[in-house]
C-alpha cells in the first residue's frame, strides 16, 4: 500500500501497518515536530517526511490516509476550548481537504472522544461515516478512549485483560528518581473510578482505573494516586502535578511510569522513543496512537491488495 499520515507524531501508523501484515511500498508522513520526526527515522528511515501539512507537495495517489488532527482545542482537558475553531484543532480542514483532494481507497481519522458534540457533528458530516469508539483499554493497559472515522468495517475486539501491573517493568530497572519523596499518598481513601471496585477490576477485569488516593494537599489529576491492578490513566502530551503525563501509581512506594512502560501502553516496542530526553519522550507517547487499536482496525481490510 501507498500511505500518507498526517499529523504522523512518532508514526505510530508505521507500527501499526507492519502488526496488521500489510506490506507497505511507501509511507509518507506530515509532521514538523522535530524529536518526533527523529524517533520515526530512527525507525524506519524509508519514511518520506513532507514536512508541515498546509504546505506539503503531496503524491499523485495513496491507498490510505491516516491520521489524527490536533485535539487540544476539543479535549475536555483544555479551558475555554474552542473546537474546530482553534488554531490547532482547526487543522482538521487540512485532512479534509487533503482526503477530498487525492481520494483514498480508505482512510483512517483519529481524535477525542471528550469533543463537543457540535464539533463532533461537523467532523462527522465532512468525513461522511459515523465515528465508532474504541477504547485502548480492550487492548492494552491504559484506558484512552477515541473516536474513529473509518470506512473500514471493523469490530470491538473482546477485551483481552490487560491491566497496568502486566506492563510493569522489574524494579531493579527503574530509575529510584521517579519515586516520590513521599512513599505514602495523603488519603488512601477507598473511593474507585467511577464507583468501581477493586473486586470488579481484579476478577472481571473491568476497564477502569483503580484510584486509591493523592499525594499532597492537593486532589487535582496530576497528585492522584492509582493501583497497578486496573488500567493506567490515558497518557499526554501535556500535564502537570507530581504525575505529570503518566499518572502516579503504587508500585512499592508511588511513582509515575517510565518512558518504556509508556510504550508499551501505546502498543511500542521498548525503547522505540529512546534517543531523545526522557520529556520529549513522554510528550511524544502522549501524542500518538495506540499501535493494537489501529492495527486492528486496519486487519479489518478485506483483501489489502484487491485494488492494487
Amino acid at each position: 500500500m501507498i500511505v500518507l499520515s498526517l499529523f504522523d507524531g512518532i508514526s505510530c501508523g508505521r507500527v501499526a501497518l507492519d502488526r496488521a501484515g500489510i506490506e507497505v511500498s511507501k509511507y509518507y508522513a506530515c509532521e514538523i515536530e522535530k524529536n518526533a520526526i527523529k524517533v520515526s527515522a530512527k525507525n524506519y528511515p524509508t519514511i518520506l517526511q513532507l514536512g508541515d501539512v498546509q504546505t506539503a507537495v503531496l503524491p499523485d495517489s495513496i491507498d490510505l490516509l491516516i491520521g489524527g488532527s490536533p485535539c487540544q482545542d476539543l479535549s475536555i482537558a483544555k479551558k475555554d476550548r474552542k473546537g474546530l475553531e482553534g488554531d490547532r484543532s482547526g487543522l482538521f480542514w487540512e485532512y479534509v481537504r487533503i482526503k477530498n483532494e487525492l481520494k483514498p481507497k480508505y482512510f483512517i481519522l483519529e481524535n477525542v472522544a471528550s469533543m463537543p458534540k457540535k464539533d463532533k457533528d461537523i467532523i462527522t458530516r465532512e468525513m461522511g461515516v459515523e465515528p465508532v469508539m474504541f477504547n485502548a483499554s480492550l487492548v492494552s493497559a491504559q484506558c484512552r478512549k477515541r473516536l474513529f472515522w473509518t470506512n473500514i468495517k471493523f469490530e470491538l475486539p473482546e477485551d483481552r485483560g490487560i491491566v497496568l501491573k502486566n506492563i510493569l517493568q522489574d524494579d531493579a530497572e527503574v530509575d529510584d528518581r521517579m519515586i516520590t519523596k513521599n512513599h505514602k499518598a495523603f488519603c488512601l481513601d477507598a473511593s474507585y473510578y467511577k464507583g468501581s471496585s477493586m473486586e470488579h477490576t481484579i476478577q472481571r477485569k473491568a476497564r477502569t482505573m483503580v484510584k486509591l488516593g493523592h499525594i499532597g494537599n492537593s486532589n487535582a489529576q496530576g497528585n492522584r494516586v492509582y493501583s497497578v491492578d486496573g488500567k493506567s490513566v490515558c497518557l499526554s502530551a501535556n500535564g502537570g502535578g507530581l504525575g505529570a503525563k503518566t499518572g502516579l501509581y503504587e508500585i512499592n512506594g508511588i511513582r509515575k511510569l517510565t518512558p518504556i512502560e509508556c510504550e508499551r501502553l501505546q502498543g511500542l516496542p521498548d525503547n522505540y522513543t529512546d534517543g531523545i530526553a526522557n520529556t520529549n519522550r513522554y510528550k511524544c507517547l502522549g501524542n500518538a496512537f495506540n499501535v493494537d487499536v489501529i492495527a486492528h482496525i486496519l486487519k479489518s481490510i478485506p483483501n489489502v491488495y484487491d485494488h492494487l
